[in-house]
């Protein structure tokens, strides 16, 4: 019963969880100064009564619990509510902005697992050669950049030879399937770049110290002992063992996937949801703001538990 007393535990934790969320949500976007009426672009000299009909139709009029005991009701049937900005529900924008975002993420997600993996293997088995100084200085070098400043260098350099602004290229007309989608790649190039590169660092070094840690261990040394090629070391016995941090690292990474793109789009002005938060900051949306990080708190949670239920099934003793 261990194993289902933890999984039990772990599901009720991240449910607390997304309910703490919510609430601290809801409460810190009202701390800010100002509201959507206040701060409202659209109607910059509209009157006292505008004003006064605007709050009233946004809910601004109640008090902050009544707001409060609404967006439960509303959370509790589904509703994420009416953006202020643009009248539109706030689901539809954003399965709209996810959309946008996930195939772009997920590109440069894709690109850290596959190279940062087998770069941090390499890494690992020439250790102490030149290969292992380079491959580690470059993967430092990559996860301590910030961001936004590597998107902004990649800008620079690839200015003119690739897109770097927007998901199309408004002056395609009617442009066929293939062409839209070869338009929309070309866009995405840079901005999946940035995030791989990023993520490509932290993976580098977690599979490379995984790696160290097995490679120490008896049953290498049994493996080599009995001639095996040091290939099929590093296949069969090593890297499958040194799995249970690469895997969790996946699962959290996951996790931020959404979240960490907010920077990324914002300096590629890419139409993804933290494009979407960028905005709705700026205009007060509250109604889309919370469902912005309803959303990126319930993928974080969502792969954090993923990543505890996987760490059990590859190593039950944390029960124990």
């Amino acid at each position: 019963m261990r194993g289902t007393d933890y999984v039990v535990k772990r599901v009720a934790f991240a449910l607390v969880t997304i309910f703490i969320a919510i609430t601290l949500n809801f409460i810190l976007f009202r701390l800010a100064p100002g509201d959507a009426v206040s701060n409202l672009s659209r109607v910059p000299h509209a009157t006292p009564e505008t004003r006064l009909a605007l709050r009233k139709e946004f809910g601004l009029d109640k008090s902050k619990f009544q707001q409060y005991v609404i967006y439960l009701k509303q959370l509790g049937r589904g509703n994420l509510g009416i953006s202020f900005a643009n009248q539109q529900p706030v689901s539809h924008n954003l399965r709209s902005a996810l959309f946008n975002t996930i195939p772009m993420v997920l590109l440069g997600t894709l690109f850290a697992i596959i190279f940062g993996t087998l770069t941090g293997v390499v890494s690992a088995w020439r250790r102490g050669t030149g290969v292992e100084g380079a491959t580690v200085t470059t993967a430092l070098g990559f996860y301590s950049m910030p961001t936004h400043w590597l998107g902004l260098m990649l800008v620079i350099l690839f200015a003119g030879t690739l897109p770097t602004g927007g998901m199309t290229n408004d002056f395609l007309i009617n442009p066929s399937f293939f062409t839209h989608v070869k338009d929309i790649g070309e866009h995405m190039i840079l901005p999946s770049l940035t995030l791989g590169l990023v993520l490509y660092g932290e993976y580098t070094l977690i599979a490379r110290s995984a790696m160290l840690e097995t490679l120490g261990e008896d049953y290498i040394l049994t493996a080599r002992a009995k001639g095996l090629k040091p290939w099929a070391v590093v296949r069969r016995h090593a890297l499958p063992n040194a799995m249970l941090p690469i895997a969790t690292l996946i699962a959290l990474s996951l996790g931020y996937i959404v979240a960490g793109a907010i920077l990324i789009e914002t300096v590629f002005s890419w139409p993804g949801i933290g494009r979407a938060v960028y905005e709705a900051v700026l205009q007060r949306d509250y109604p889309m703001l919370e469902g912005a990080f309803l959303v990126l708190t319930f993928s974080v949670v969502f792969f954090n538990l993923l990543a505890d239920l996987l760490y059990f099934k590859l190593d039950p003793r944390i029960t124990e």
